[in-house]
């Protein structure tokens, strides 16, 4: 890295950050009453963590279109039933999909709302 460089990076460092150390103690004290709990904030943690593997994305995507079995969700994604079952496992267990049986088949959905709403607002952002 260049001697420059290193002096665009300072500088834009140093204009991120306050020239002098004071706080402002009114805004800091409201911000802190609506904190969440520490177990709270690891619990958001792990579940935007499954929204980083670009699988169950997409298993969560086909689902917001409609009810599916696994059958389904992997011939659509062109993937191996085992790898789809994997993933549903996985958004089972943070109660972002559910599912009923029909028979010998079992139907994949959404939890709630919710996650469509996520969903949306996610692609929305990336779209502006």
């Amino acid at each position: 890295m260049t001697k420059d460089e290193k002096e665009k990076i300072r500088q834009e460092i140093e204009e991120g950050t306050c020239e002098f150390m004071h706080v402002h103690e009114q805004i800091v004290d409201r911000v802190e009453k609506v904190m969440p709990d520490e177990q709270q904030l690891l619990d958001l943690s792990e579940f935007f963590k499954i929204f980083g593997d670009s699988t169950r994305i997409k298993i969560l995507y086909v689902l917001s279109q409609s009810e599916m079995c696994v059958c389904d969700i992997a011939t659509l994604l062109q993937m191996g039933q085992s790898a789809i079952s994997h993933q549903l496992r996985v958004l089972k267990q943070m109660r972002l999909v559910s599912f009923r049986r029909e028979g010998k088949t079992v139907f994949y959905s959404l939890a709630d709302s919710h996650i469509q709403t996520i969903l949306a607002q996610g692609m929305e952002h990336i779209n502006e």
